[in-house]
C-alpha cells in the first residue's frame, strides 16, 4: 500500500506543505496520493539517522549485509503485480519491461551479495615486516577498503527500478558498509514508496540499524540540501548532464569536498566503416532503427550519432533508416516534461545550419533523424549533445581525415560503436583508437543500447558522460566508489580487521607480499 510518506529511516513523515502529484503520462490523470516534499527538518533527520547507524552497519559482518541485500530482493519481487503495475502506469513503460527491471534489480542486490560473501573485492594488500632491512627496518603494512559513511542516491527517470531506490547506486553503496539515503524521482513517486517499504521491511526482518535507509521527496532544493551537508559522503546520480553537474559543484565547494559519482548521458556514436556497409546496408539500417527506438530512445546509450563515408551506400543506408523510424509509432514518453524537452532539443538540431531534418519527429515520442556534412557538425558544438529520445543524426564525412576529424572532436561517451570487416579494421585502426580514447566500452559490431550486469561491464566514460571515467555504475567494481583506502601499519594481529588477519579467517584472495593467495601469512 502506497502511504505517499518520506521515511526517516522506519518512521514515516510528512511534515511539509508542498505537495508533490504522480502523473499517468500516457493519459496525463494525476494519482491521488497526496505526496509531500521533505521539510529542511526531514532531510536533515535523515542523515542524522544514517550517520548514527553508520557506526554499527559497518561492523556488521559480511554475511549480515548479503542477508540484508537478498531480504531486500525479495521484497521487491513480493510486492508482485501491485509494483508492477504502478511502475508502469508511471512511466508509460511497458509491464513486461518493467518485469524485466525488476529482475535485473534483484539480480543486482543478490550479485552485491555474493561479492561480499567471498570478500576478494575489498583489495587486501599485505606487505609484512622486514626488521633486519639495511639501512632502514620495513615495517609490515596492510592495507584494504573500508567504507566511507553516509550516500545519497538520486532516483533517475527512466530506470524506476534499476537505477533509483533499491537499484545499482543504493545496492553497491549498502554492500560496501554505507548507509543510504534515497532522493526519490518525482516522476515514480508511487513505485518509489513501494520499493522503500520493501526496502524497510528488509531492514527490520535482518536487524540492521534504523536509518541506515531513509528516502526523501522533493525537488532540487532537496538535492542540493543533501550534496552540502557535510555527513553525507558520496553521491550517486544518474540523470542529466545539468543535474549531474550541480551536484558535482556543490559537492566540490563544499569545506570538505566529496566524490559525486554522476552518470550523465551520452550521444553514444556509431562509426559505419565502408566494406561493412557496402555487404549490409539495409540490415545496418533497420538494426539501428530498432536501436534509436528502443525504450522510446530513453536509454543513456541511445545511438544518437551515425558516422560514416559519404558513398552510395550511405544514402541508401540513410533513406532505410529514415523510411523504418517515419514508419515506427509514436510512444509516450516518461513525462511531460521529458517530452517537451525532446522536442526543443529536437527543433535546435534541425534547425542548425547545414542539417537536413529527414523524419520528421514533430511530436513527443515520435522517432526522428537528420543528416548533416561532416565539417558542419565540427563546426557546430550544439550538435553534438544529447537528445534524449528517439532521434539520431547521420554525419556524412568527406573522405578518411574528415572522418578521423569528427571523431577526435566528440567528448566523453559512455559507449562507442564501430560496424567494420577485417579489412575495415585494418584500414582504419586509428580511427578506431581515436574512438576508443572518448569512450568507456567500445563495441564491435553491435548496438550500443544494452548494458550488461556482469563484472566485466564498465558504465561510465570521459566527462561529460561521467564525472570520473575511472568508476563504473554497473557491475561488481560500482562497489569501489563507496570505499576509501586503509593502510594499517605495524598493528596487532588479533587487532586487525578479518580480512587482514594471519590466519586469513574469511579465506579471501588476498596480495601477500606481491603474490596473490587465500593461504596464511
Amino acid at each position: 500500500m502506497i502511504t505517499a510518506k518520506n521515511y526517516i529511516g522506519n518512521k514515516p513523515t510528512s511534515e511539509g506543505a508542498k505537495k508533490l502529484i504522480s502523473f499517468n503520462p500516457a493519459n496525463g490523470k494525476s494519482f491521488t496520493e497526496d505526496f509531500r516534499a521533505a521539510t529542511e527538518g526531514e532531510v536533515d533527520a535523515a542523515i542524522g539517522a544514517a550517520m548514527h547507524a553508520f557506526e554499527a552497519y559497518k561492523a556488521k559482518t559480511s554475511n549480515e549485509r548479503a542477508t540484508f541485500l537478498r531480504a531486500i530482493a525479495q521484497n521487491i519481487e513480493d510486492l508482485g503485480d501491485e509494483m508492477v503495475q504502478r511502475a508502469s502506469a508511471e512511466t508509460a513503460l511497458p509491464e513486461a519491461r518493467i518485469k524485466g527491471e525488476r529482475g535485473r534489480t534483484c539480480n543486482q542486490l543478490r550479485s552485491f551479495a555474493d561479492i561480499i560473501e567471498e570478500g576478494s573485492w575489498v583489495n587486501a594488500r599485505i606487505d609484512t615486516a622486514l626488521a633486519d632491512r639495511a639501512p632502514v627496518p620495513k615495517p609490515d603494512l596492510r592495507k584494504m577498503e573500508v567504507p566511507m559513511g553516509p550516500v545519497a542516491v538520486f532516483g533517475a527517470s527512466n530506470f524506476p527500478l534499476a537505477y533509483s531506490t533499491a537499484g545499482g547506486d543504493t545496492a553497491s553503496a549498502l554492500a560496501s558498509g554505507c548507509p543510504v539515503i534515497v532522493k526519490g524521482h518525482e516522476s515514480h513517486l508511487g513505485t518509489n514508496d513501494l520499493v522503500t517499504q520493501a526496502v524497510l521491511k528488509a531492514v527490520e526482518e535482518t536487524g540492521m540499524p534504523n536509518g541506515v535507509f531513509s528516502m526523501v521527496n522533493g525537488g532540487i532544493d532537496i538535492g542540493q540540501q543533501l550534496a552540502k551537508d557535510e555527513r553525507i559522503k558520496a553521491i550517486g546520480f544518474t540523470g542529466s548532464l545539468r543535474g549531474g553537474r550541480a551536484l558535482f559543484d556543490t559537492a566540490s565547494q563544499r569545506k570538505t569536498p566529496i566524490p559525486v559519482y554522476a552518470e550523465m548521458g551520452s550521444t553514444n556514436p556509431v562509426v559505419f566503416f565502408p566494406d561493412k556497409l557496402k555487404t549490409e546496408t539495409e540490415d545496418l539500417a533497420k538494426q539501428l532503427a530498432g536501436s534509436v527506438t528502443l525504450g522510446v530512445g530513453q536509454f543513456c546509450t541511445s545511438p544518437g550519432l551515425l558516422i560514416g563515408l559519404a558513398s552510395e551506400e550511405l544514402t541508401q543506408f540513410t533513406a532505410i533508416l529514415e523510411t523504418e523510424l517515419s514508419n515506427a509509432a509514436q510512444s509516450t514518453m516518461l513525462n511531460e516534461g521529458i517530452g517537451a524537452s525532446y522536442l526543443e532539443s529536437v527543433s535546435k538540431v534541425t534547425a542548425a545550419q547545414g542539417v537536413e531534418a529527414l523524419a520528421k519527429a514533430d511530436t513527443a515520442g515520435k522517432p526522428g533523424c537528420a543528416k548533416v556534412k561532416g565539417s558542419a557538425f565540427i563546426k557546430n558544438p550544439e550538435l553534438h549533445h544529447e537528445v534524449f529520445g528517439p532521434f539520431t543524426i547521420v554525419i556524412e564525412c568527406e573522405g578518411n581525415e574528415e572522418l578521423l576529424r569528427v571523431i577526435q572532436s566528440l567528448e566523453g561517451q559512455l559507449t562507442g560503436s564501430f560496424m567494420a570487416t577485417e579489412k575495415d579494421i585494418d584500414q582504419f585502426s586509428k580511427t578506431i583508437e581515436a574512438l576508443t580514447d572518448r569512450v568507456g566500452r567500445i563495441i564491435c559490431n553491435g548496438v550500443p543500447t544494452g548494458v550488461e550486469v556482469c563484472p566485466s561491464m564498465h558504465h561510465g566514460g570521459p566527462y561529460p558522460a561521467s564525472t570520473s571515467g575511472k568508476y563504473t555504475s554497473v557491475g561488481r567494481d560500482a562497489i569501489i566508489r563507496f570505499t576509501r583506502s586503509v593502510a594499517f601499519q605495524s598493528w596487532p594481529d588479533k587487532r586487525l580487521p578479518r580480512e587482514l588477519q594471519d590466519a586469513n579467517p574469511s579465506q579471501i584472495w588476498r596480495l601477500v607480499n606481491n603474490d596473490w593467495t587465500q593461504n596464511p601469512v
